[in-house]
């Protein structure tokens, strides 16, 4: 019989089907003084199953993770205990630059109020001004830990 831990962990499908059905993820770095930096981002999923969102590249976020490319990812819903679903993905996070690599990057991030489209030359110069002053957060999980309390129904 599968441990009560066993029975409530996501498979694969099931966690990627969960990032993907998402809009918002929790982004915690290690600040500057060692204490964690949580902040709220929109992001996406690419077809490697990496997660991916963008920033300004003079955030905070972005100066923690030159210092410690590592982050850790919190995905969660539920109202109710029975309800509570999350994912918390651990990474190793890489910062992409350029424009053109923005722009694509941010149509597979949910909630980029349609900046997310090819670099060209038809863009507002307000658009494209906010592109070259972003860069991509790509991260890799190496370690995934999920639970879906909803699989156990009444047996909680």
């Amino acid at each position: 019989m599968p441990s009560r831990r066993e029975a409530i962990q996501l498979t694969p499908g099931e966690i990627r089907e969960y990032l993907d059905e998402q809009r918002r993820i929790i982004l915690v770095t290690n600040g500057p003084n060692g204490m964690p930096h949580p902040v709220p981002m929109n992001y996406g999923v690419d077809d490697e199953g990496r997660v991916v969102m963008t920033c300004f590249r003079k955030g905070q976020k972005v100066a923690n993770i030159k210092r410690d490319p590592r982050a850790t990812l919190l995905v969660e819903s539920g109202e109710e205990y029975s309800e509570l679903k999350s994912v918390l993905l651990y990474t190793d996070v890489e910062i992409l630059d350029g424009a053109e690599n923005v722009a694509k990057a941010l149509s597979i991030v949910g909630g980029s109020s349609g900046m997310g489209s090819n670099f060209t030359s038809d863009m507002s110069e307000q658009v494209r001004a906010s592109l070259t002053k972003r860069v991509i957060l790509r991260f890799t999980p190496f370690r995934t830990v999920s639970w879906d309390h909803s699989k156990l129904g009444d047996r909680y």
